[in-house]
């Protein structure tokens, strides 16, 4: 057990923290607000159970999740291509990159990926999986983001007396695109900056850094 735990700490932890602390708090405080509003308006109060399955929660909760998955989708593909010089999220300038080796000269090796082995399709797919995994993660969440939006919007709509909309009329609204642009935003700043504050700043230990010592000019990790 402590082997294992030594070995998937890093993803055990930042699955504990997404669950059990943050997920928990959005669903504790969500519920008492989405309950204080109904009391507000003349609603019905909610059950935890029945809350999970309203708009303003699914809605809430993807749309912040669209804009993670589009940010690390955009984020692999960009950094497969573009430079930055002195940033450790750059692939190095001058240098032959180990990410850019031929899978196929590699189809021989008893250890590597089955898909390497197989060749052919199947490994042109797996080459692009990482990217393809998070386009797909992020189509998925902004089609959820538009569901929960609805539900949400029409709840609003028929307590004002107006006409509700379909799925894909509420994502024609100026509404469901703020939601997003204010989210997709905030993810593309952040990661603006990791890339140009590792240029001058470090954290040692940390593979998203440069070693301490390294001049500002090397790029890479």
């Amino acid at each position: 057990m402590k082997r294992f735990l030594r070995e998937n700490g890093l993803s055990l932890v930042l699955f504990g923290l997404f669950l059990f602390t943050f997920l928990f708090g959005q669903i504790s405080t969500g519920f008492r607000q989405y309950n204080e509003d109904q009391a507000e308006h003349g609603g019905e109060q909610v059950e935890m159970g029945e809350y999970l399955q309203t708009g303003h929660f699914l809605e809430s909760t993807m749309e912040n999740w669209e804009s993670e998955f589009l940010q690390m989708f955009l984020y692999i593909l960009l950094t497969a291509y573009l430079y930055q010089k002195g940033s450790s999220e750059s692939r190095k300038l001058d240098e032959e990159n180990p990410q850019d080796r031929d899978p196929g000269k590699s189809k021989d090796n008893p250890d590597a990926p089955w898909p390497v082995r197989k060749g052919g399709l199947v490994l042109k797919l797996y080459e692009n999986s990482l990217a393809l995994a998070f386009l797909l993660l992020f189509l998925f969440a902004f089609c959820l983001h538009g569901v929960g939006g609805q539900r949400e919007y029409n709840e609003e709509q028929l307590q004002h007396g107006q006409t509700t909309v379909s799925v894909l009329g509420y994502m024609s609204t100026s509404r469901f695109w703020f939601e997003s642009f204010q989210n997709w935003q905030s993810e593309f700043l952040a990661i603006w900056f990791m890339v140009v504050l590792s240029i001058w700043l470090r954290q040692r230990r940390s593979p998203e850094s440069k070693p301490v010592d390294s001049p500002h000019s090397e790029t890479g990790t």
